[in-house]
């Protein structure tokens, strides 16, 4: 597997990079504060957890006379599932939460609990999109083989004039996929791709996966099944629910972050970027203001460009520090895409998706 690397194409680039970086290392060092979590993080940590497992031992040990009652639990957990992976994972995974690596290793378990995998997710979101964000082929959040059309350069079949529509469907689905076949899918992708370099890695891994996948519905679907005095299907059915409403709000977060109309994308084919990786992660992101409990539960990727600048800062901080890069930008004069709110966002990606499925290429979204 042939990886692209980045280079200054100018001058301005190379300040640009230097100065946003330095200017936000001062701040922490000014204020004297450090880079992982603080108390908002345990605090948010305590509330996410007790909202999964708290309704869960409720459907297990406190009997309900209607199913309504087991169905909104569910739809908690749903919530709560989605709230663990944005702001306990995500940043944990990143190596931000915590100082200590031991608490970032643990805590990205919540992953695992979650159904899926840890590796897999470091490989997949870590390493190769936040390096190569819109890079077709390298970048696997856009790698929706046959499905989805989500670059100009991935083929185009006739039904992608449908995606639009039909996007959103996929996305209820996401985390079903998610927990039962993604993990073994993108591990075989890595494989194939010579990422995997240890002897026996790929055996490992695929062991890892195999045994947490049998602790995830273990507890979570055969358990309650075997416990509750509920037909198994109605089990199955709120199981769905909980990921329907999980894989939606995952996905309406992540999604529209970097497909969307005025995007960049670049081909595969190209070894070397004449830009700087700071002014990419800029032309390849848009940031989208949330309200207050969305964007805590959100984990702050509403804040996707300081994310994508500074991956190694937890979230609670992208506020403070979006103001110091709003202000680099400008100076710099550089994009900075912001949408007025998440329907905005949502109409960008939706936008782009339609345009990608009508047309085989997409006028100015090709820059080489």
């Amino acid at each position: 597997m042939s990886f692209q690397y980045f280079r200054y194409s100018n001058e301005l680039d190379r300040e640009f990079s230097k100065t946003v970086t330095a200017r936000v290392n001062s701040y922490f060092a000014e204020h004297h504060i450090s880079k992982n979590g603080d108390y908002r993080m345990v605090f948010k940590t305590i509330m996410m957890l007790t909202g999964f497992f708290g309704p869960y031992l409720l459907i297990l040990f406190f009997p309900f006379q209607n199913l309504a009652s087991y169905y909104l639990l569910w739809a908690v957990m749903g919530v709560a599932m989605a709230g663990i992976g944005m702001g306990i994972m995500h940043d944990s995974i990143h190596g931000s939460y915590a100082k200590s690596p031991l608490i970032n290793k643990l805590l990205g378990l919540t992953l695992n609990l979650m159904g899926g995998n840890a590796y897999v997710w470091h490989m997949q979101h870590n390493v190769l999109h936040h390096t190569y964000p819109n890079i077709d082929e390298t970048d696997d959040d856009i790698d929706i083989p046959f499905l989805l059309r989500m670059s100009p350069h991935q083929p185009r079949h006739w039904f992608h004039r449908f995606q639009h529509l039909y996007v959103w469907l996929l996305y209820a689905f996401a985390t079903v996929f998610w927990v039962t076949s993604k993990d073994f899918v993108m591990l075989d992708k890595y494989r194939q791709r010579n990422i995997l370099k240890e002897k026996n890695e790929y055996i490992k891994r695929l062991l890892n996966i195999a045994v947490w996948k049998v602790v995830y519905f273990g507890y979570l679907l055969v358990l309650p099944i075997s416990m509750l005095s509920i037909p198994w299907y109605i089990t199955l059915s709120m199981f769905v629910v909980m990921h329907i409403i999980g894989g939606i709000l995952l996905s309406i977060i992540f999604q529209p972050a970097h497909v969307f109309t005025g995007s960049d994308f670049i081909q595969q084919e190209e070894n070397k970027i004449e830009r700087s990786w700071h002014l990419y992660q800029l032309q390849t992101t848009t940031n989208f203001k949330l309200n207050p409990f969305l964007t805590w539960l959100s984990g702050g990727l509403n804040y996707q460009i300081e994310h994508h600048l500074f991956p190694h800062i937890c979230h609670v901080h992208y506020p403070a520090i979006a103001r110091i890069v709003k202000q680099t930008v400008k100076e710099f004069n550089m994009p900075y895409h912001l949408q007025k709110n998440l329907w905005g966002a949502l109409f960008l990606h939706y936008d782009m998706l339609r345009s990608l499925g009508q047309e085989k290429l997409v006028p100015n979204q090709i820059h080489s």
